[in-house]
């Protein structure tokens, strides 16, 4: 295998089943039957990567509030709280269901962080959570007293409702 550098762009070559590793910005040499094996790798092989994402941070401004909103109303679990000092602690918190993205909640700490609690993307849906039992869920989010911003609606894939949750981000229910 060839050690390749830390700043490595990959070029597909047209008509072959090969990369090309350069460090170059500039196209490589257009001769690819000059390169050695080395420097050809199968893109079967090392073009996928098993990628996933694990966490998305949620600025809140309680720990404890947006732990007890999520795991009470949402009926996610929590996953960790570990204290990391005086004022900053590690809290994931995750729906039910395998394979599930974990949420971190990060404390605002500056005043920039807390102008953005409850307006992470502008006003836009932030967060998706899909469901197997559509009607289940959102008779659970109107029992919790949850603002459901838009819907239900019947969409192309599905279900779809908009709620928010108690700092304000915008949530997509899909079933």
């Amino acid at each position: 295998m060839v050690n390749v550098p830390l700043r490595t762009i990959r070029y597909r070559l047209p008509i072959t089943d090969y990369w090309i590793l350069t460090t170059d910005y500039r196209l490589p040499i257009t001769d690819y039957r000059l390169l050695t094996p080395d420097y050809r790798l199968p893109t079967t092989r090392y073009c996928f990567m098993n990628h996933r994402l694990m966490h998305i941070a949620l600025v809140v401004a309680d720990y404890d509030e947006a732990i007890a909103w999520y795991t009470q109303k949402l009926g996610f679990t929590l996953v960790e709280d570990t204290v990391l000092s005086d004022v900053k602690r590690w809290v994931l918190v995750q729906p039910s269901g395998e394979g599930s993205c974990q949420l971190l909640l990060a404390k605002a700490a500056t005043d920039e962080q807390k102008s953005r609690v409850g307006n992470q993307t502008g006003g836009r849906v932030f967060l998706f959570l899909h469901t197997d039992d559509f009607e289940r869920d959102h008779a659970n989010l109107i029992e919790q007293g949850i603002t459901i911003v838009r819907g239900p609606s019947e969409e192309e894939y599905g279900k779809v409702l908009v709620f928010a949750d108690l700092y304000g981000n915008l949530w997509d229910l899909i079933g």
